[in-house]
């Protein structure tokens, strides 16, 4: 686990104490205000500022809820198969924002456990029940991970939420910091990332 630290702490005050570009990607998935929990906080101008400060480049779930640079670079995930959705969520797509030009395309998750028309298909993590209101599939986060980044890169994630990215990454050969502030969800996520990394050599 050396190459993945899950911290529980505040990620923007972490992100004050950060250098200029320490990390080669910030992969997030902020709360996006649409949800009357109190959890579902937009993030303020701050950790905007502060998360480009100290990563070269961006990807943002639901990035169109969130004041970002205007640009062409989207993704669309779809999270529905055949108009069934997978997801308990109301919405049946997301919007990936991008900060590198990209060709737009959708992300379809299938009904066995992979993203349609990738070529390196993992074993389906996903079947054990969600931890998180807003758990997202590892192998979205290995599609993300193989298409824009590289072996080593240095990863950021500030709302780690269900740990997804974590696995992801320790499959993946990503070096991961990842930041959750409420102990629960990362209790939670520490004891998923647990569990489903040591069924690596089953692989």
């Amino acid at each position: 686990m050396k190459n993945i630290k899950l911290i529980n702490n505040d990620s923007l005050q972490a992100l004050k104490a950060m250098s200029d570009g320490s990390f080669d990607w910030a992969i997030v998935d902020p709360p996006y205000g649409i949800d009357r929990d109190v959890w579902d906080n937009r993030p303020s101008k701050e950790y905007w500022t502060e998360l480009f400060r100290v990563s070269k480049n961006q990807i943002v779930f639901g990035g169109n809820y969130f004041e970002l640079p205007v640009t062409e670079n989207w993704l669309c995930w779809d999270k529905t198969n055949n108009g069934r959705s997978f997801f308990k969520h109301k919405a049946k797509f997301e919007l990936i924002w991008v900060s590198v030009k990209t060709k737009p395309d959708f992300i379809r998750y299938t009904l066995d456990g992979n993203v349609e028309g990738w070529s390196k298909p993992r074993p389906n993590y996903d079947k054990i029940k969600a931890i998180h209101s807003c758990q997202k599939p590892v192998p979205v986060y290995e599609y993300l991970l193989d298409r824009y980044t590289e072996e080593n890169d240095l990863i950021l994630d500030t709302h780690l939420g269900s740990g997804s990215i974590a696995i992801a990454c320790h499959y993946m050969k990503r070096k991961l910091t990842g930041y959750e502030i409420d102990k629960e969800y990362y209790d939670a996520a520490c004891k998923r990332f647990k569990e489903q990394t040591s069924q690596q050599a089953l692989w």
